[in-house]
C-alpha cells in the first residue's frame, strides 16, 4: 500500500484508524461482566465443535432473559457437552447447568474485590485503545511531514486537525471506559 499523497487522504487514513481503536475498545469491553447479563459476556468464547475451534453464537442462539440469566439453545443438541465445558473453561467465573434443550447460566452477584480487579483490566484495555489512537496519530504525523508542494501552514494546519480528532477519539474511549466502570461497580 503506497502512502497517501494529500493531506485530505492523510486525514482521512488517521480518522478511520483511531476510529477503529475505539470501535475495537468497545468491542473488548462488552467482553467484560458487568452485573447485568449480557449476550456480549459470551461473544469471545470458542467451542470445540466439527473438529474445530468455533464462536459459540455460531453453535447456539445466546440471550439474555433476566438481569442475572444467560440462556443457550443448542443448534446441536450433541454440542451441549462441549458448550458448557467451553464456559467453565472460559475464567468468567459462570457455572453454566443443562435443562433438556437449554443451556441456563447464572450470574452470580460480584464481590467487590473482583469488581475492582474487573475495573483494573478495563483501565488496561483502556489504555491499549488510546495507544492505537496515538500511534494513528504518530503515523499521520509522519506522513504530513513527508508530504512535498504543500506549503508549512497547511501541514501545521493538518497536524492540528489531527491533534484534535485525537482528542476526540481518546474523549471517545474514556466515555466509554467511565460508562463501563460504572456498571462495573454498581451493586
Amino acid at each position: 500500500m503506497s502512502a497517501p499523497a494529500t493531506l485530505p487522504e492523510i486525514a482521512k487514513l488517521a480518522r478511520e484508524q483511531m476510529h477503529k481503536a475505539v470501535e475495537n475498545t468497545k468491542r473488548e469491553l462488552a467482553g467484560i461482566r458487568s452485573n447485568k447479563a449480557t449476550t456480549a459476556l459470551l461473544d469471545l468464547i470458542r467451542v470445540e465443535a466439527y473438529g474445530s475451534q468455533v464462536p459459540l453464537n455460531q453453535v447456539g442462539l445466546v440471550s439474555a432473559p433476566e438481569p442475572r440469566l444467560l440462556t443457550i439453545q443448542p443448534f446441536d443438541k450433541g454440542l451441549t457437552q462441549a458448550i458448557e465445558k467451553s464456559i467453565r473453561d472460559s475464567n468468567l467465573g459462570l457455572n453454566p447447568a443443562s435443562q433438556g434443550n437449554l443451556i441456563r447460566i447464572p450470574l452470580p452477584p460480584l464481590s467487590e474485590e473482583r469488581r475492582k480487579d474487573l475495573v483494573k483490566v478495563v483501565h488496561k484495555l483502556a489504555e491499549e485503545g488510546r495507544v492505537a489512537v496515538r500511534h494513528a496519530r504518530t503515523e499521520a504525523l509522519h506522513k504530513i511531514k513527508k508530504v512535498e508542494h504543500v506549503s508549512e501552514d497547511e501541514k501545521t494546519r493538518a497536524e492540528k486537525e489531527t491533534q484534535k480528532v485525537t482528542d476526540e477519539h481518546i474523549k471517545q474511549i474514556d466515555a466509554v471506559i467511565q460508562a463501563k466502570e460504572a456498571e462495573i461497580m454498581e451493586v
